[in-house]
């Protein structure tokens, strides 16, 4: 086996000729981001399953890293708000807050320094240093010593030149370029990143976030009804996504464009995917039916939960005179009093708050299992796990 070494090349654009499979999905991909997001889904049941992705999607990224908490472990510690929780679920939560930080703060802020700085802080919060735990000695700021990559050729800069590295790759970020580069360097970036290797520990969890944030910064609009996944692109095959690390640190063009199109392929595939559950018919029929169906054989649910959460599914929206005929011989004011029972079961939700129209909600610990489950049954997630 060779020898690890370090070897210096220059950070760089990659011009992919005209009639490359890299342009075309790089055309594709740029049809996609000015798409206009518009869909059936009524707006509180997707961002409720935006927030189930952003937590598989931490899992997945700390799973990478060697996390092995279970989807189900970490929904059952998520749903009971414990105040005092393992190592292991504290580092998939740091990451779901740090990609709700980026969220709200990305459109107003520049990726810089600082902004680096806080998602490190973000991701090794509250979590042991090494060998102990996934934390750093120093959050925030970048590593005072030298390091090696596990089973990689590469070895990371030395510490003295990090500065310098790192204020060329954010300038290569920030770099005003025509958007045609915008993926290309998205891609190209994430890659440099890893090459440097900046922070003690943390560098794989940053880097995914990284990659988030330029994305959304791109013009990936998730604030307007977008779900975007791109860890699902790196954990669906872990040793896919180090084999291609490891040819574009070869710093070749062949290297970083087999790279580049290896990420470019899955985020796009994934967007594609993901984008159907903007049509409320799909998510109906292939994602909430079953789903009921599912907690009503595992009894998770009544059959009259089922028959009032089927109809909330057929109609996305509900009142209490929708759903009388489920409670028979029961007056006006009790009928409400189960559906208040529904909504303290946190199976149901106001559409606005004082409403009584009521969507779907499930935030419920057996009917999340179940959704998880059918998007998992219709291939929508890089993980899976028995639920």
């Amino acid at each position: 086996m060779s020898e690890a070494k370090f070897t210096h090349y220059d950070l760089k654009l990659i011009e992919p000729t005209f009639g490359s499979s890299l342009t075309d999905l790089i055309i594709e991909l740029d049809y996609l981001r000015k798409k206009q997001m518009g869909g059936s889904t009524h707006p509180k049941v997707f961002f409720q399953l935006k927030h189930i992705f952003h937590t598989l999607e931490s899992i997945g990224s700390a799973r990478i890293e060697g996390n092995n908490t279970t989807i189900a472990e970490y929904i059952e510690t998520k749903l009971a708000d414990n105040k005092v929780v393992p190592q292991s679920i504290r580092e998939i939560q740091n990451i779901e807050r740090a990609m709700a930080f980026i969220e709200e703060n990305i459109n107003d802020y520049p990726i810089n320094r600082a902004f680096l700085s806080e998602m490190h802080k973000q991701i090794v919060d509250g979590l042991l240093p090494p060998p102990d735990g996934e934390g750093d000695t120093s959050p925030g700021d970048y590593r005072k010593v030298n390091l090696k990559i596990n089973k990689s050729l590469h070895i990371p800069p030395e510490w003295l030149t990090l500065e310098d590295y790192m204020n060329e790759l954010l300038a290569f970020v920030n770099k005003e370029d025509s958007p045609k580069y915008d993926l290309l360097k998205t891609a190209i970036a994430h890659h440099r990143f890893v090459w440097i290797h900046p922070f003690g520990n943390g560098n794989g969890r940053t880097v995914r976030l990284f990659t988030y944030a330029m994305l959304v910064k791109a013009g990936f609009n998730v604030n307007v009804g977008r779900i975007i996944n791109p860890t699902a692109v790196f954990c669906s095959n872990r040793n896919d996504y180090y084999n291609y690390l490891s040819e574009a640190d070869k710093g070749t063009d062949v290297g970083l464009i087999a790279w580049i199109e290896y990420v470019l392929k899955g985020l796009k595939d994934e967007i594609e995917k993901i984008d159907k559950l903007l049509d409320y018919n799909f998510l109906r029929k292939e994602i909430l039916l079953p789903a009921i169906s599912h907690s009503l054989e595992r009894k998770y649910i009544t059959d009259v939960e089922s028959k009032v959460l089927r109809k909330v599914v057929d109609q996305q929206v509900i009142q209490a005179s929708d759903v009388k005929v489920h409670f028979k011989g029961k007056s006006d004011a009790q009928v409400s009093r189960e559906l208040k029972k529904m909504i303290d079961n946190k199976m149901l939700i106001p559409e606005k708050d004082g409403s009584r129209k009521y969507v779907l909600r499930f935030d419920n610990n057996y009917l999340l299992r179940s959704i998880i489950k059918s998007l998992g049954d219709m291939g929508f997630l890089p993980i899976r796990d028995e639920l």
